[in-house]
């Protein structure tokens, strides 16, 4: 601790002599008890630098807080914008796929159709020679 509880050990060891302790007690009483007093309790000192450590912490912890803050916001942002591209980007190879596969379909389709148009027509004719 930087500044010594103020500690009157002459009129404690007096007070200590009055009350029937030797000289020898009184001063050995009287030197533990500001040892104990300098090493263990805090100065309004302590105390207020402690509260200035403490704001300096909080002011830093504030400031630590809004740039993560800021920083997850922004990839948040970006994430957003690239899921939206790689959805959009699904979208449109689906819709190309659906389309090639209706083009297929079609396809498929009218060469049964014709299959069985010829067929129908080779039929009616076989049908009309026979008949």
């Amino acid at each position: 601790m930087d500044h010594a509880i103020a500690f009157d050990t002459l009129a404690y060891a007096k007070k200590l002599k009055i009350a029937g302790f030797s000289e020898q007690q009184a001063e050995v009483q009287a030197e533990a008890l500001v040892a104990l007093v300098e090493d263990r309790l805090a100065t309004k000192k302590d105390v207020a630098d402690l509260k200035r450590d403490m704001a300096m912490i909080e002011a830093s912890l504030k400031r630590d807080i809004a740039t993560i803050d800021a920083n997850l916001r922004r990839d948040m942002t970006s994430m957003e914008a690239n899921l939206r591209r790689d959805m959009a980007a699904m979208e449109t190879n689906l819709r190309r796929d659906m389309k090639e596969l209706e083009l297929r379909l079609t396809h498929s389709l009218t060469l049964r159709l014709g299959g069985m148009l010829v067929t129908g027509v080779a039929v009616v004719a076989a049908l009309v020679k026979l008949l």
